[in-house]
């Protein structure tokens, strides 16, 4: 059984014994929303490695939603590539279930407005996979193992592609680790955003938000920032790999868990308030949990 086959099974839950049921997650999902973003947010690393794959890379895929009629359905694409322009081809990998326009390893070409994910096999690891990764939140954590075994793929937090810049909220915290490991602290400071940073920990306090404290609020928590880094030095974080979680505070605040893993196997985690500012995502202080 091929590797997509493996991932989706059969074309009904009868025919496929001994596997872990599926629990298909509706579109209107926020996991499976997330992870379709996540997956166009990250798709430049897929069309990078696709375009010069490296030794341990052992696998591409690409997901992309198939239209007939008032039907959609999300199917794998094994074979990929993309042509000068951005347009995408590949070969149905899984046999569709609510479309009849396209069958199993018939050969496509689409719009890449329609990708919905992407994975990549690298020593066995899944790299992307997001809406797999999805399926597999969304199962009871008893299963989970099976699920990893019938598929055969490590599934472990993953390393999450974001660009270094102030795109994204989690592009935002890379820019900050690249200045760190850059030693740059002008770069280091264009990450920052102490005005909003000082409005967020007045709210937390009965002190008044008014211009004049908020200013002199940023200047104090920017001298420190600054302080710190010239008396303790930068932080390394050569080498770190990171997957993020998102949790929405609103539109333009999130909270961002980064599981932070380490050349040596060390792992850590740790939760940034990101604010959403006019010249893009900043990071502010991290939260501290008891």
């Amino acid at each position: 059984m091929g590797l997509l086959s493996k991932i989706f099974g059969k074309k009904n839950v009868e025919e496929r014994q001994g596997e872990p049921d599926m629990m298909y997650v509706s579109n209107e999902d926020e996991r499976m929303n997330w992870a379709i973003e996540k997956a166009n947010l990250t798709l430049w690393y897929f069309e990078e490695s696709l375009e010069n794959p490296q030794s341990h890379q052992v696998y591409f895929s690409i997901k992309v939603k198939i239209i007939d009629g008032d039907n959609g359905e999300h199917i794998w694409l094994t074979e990929p590539h993309f042509d000068n322009e951005g347009h995408l081809y590949g070969t149905i990998g899984n046999e569709p279930v609510d479309v009849k326009t396209v069958k199993l390893n018939q050969k496509i070409g689409i719009d890449r407005s329609m990708i919905s994910d992407w994975m990549i096999l690298e020593n066995g690891r899944l790299i992307g996979g997001y809406t797999i990764r999805a399926i597999r939140d969304g199962i009871p954590d008893k299963d989970k193992s099976a699920f990893d075994q019938n598929i055969g793929l490590y599934i472990d937090e993953g390393v999450d592609h974001f660009k270094p810049n102030f795109d994204t909220p989690e592009g935002a915290i890379l820019a900050l680790e690249q200045a760190y490991n850059d030693k740059n602290l002008d770069a280091a400071i264009a990450c920052k955003d102490f005005k909003e940073e000082a409005k967020m920990m007045l709210t937390s306090t009965s002190m008044p938000q008014d211009a004049e404290i908020v200013q002199q609020m940023a200047e104090v928590l920017e001298l420190s920032f600054v302080n710190n880094l010239e008396e303790h030095g930068f932080p390394n974080f050569t080498g770190l790999q990171s997957a993020f979680i998102r949790e929405r505070v609103d539109n333009h605040h999130y909270i961002i868990t980064e599981i932070c893993c380490f050349p040596d196997g060390g792992k850590s985690i740790q939760k940034l308030n990101v604010f959403k500012s006019v010249s893009g995502w900043k990071v502010l202080g991290p939260i501290y949990e008891d």
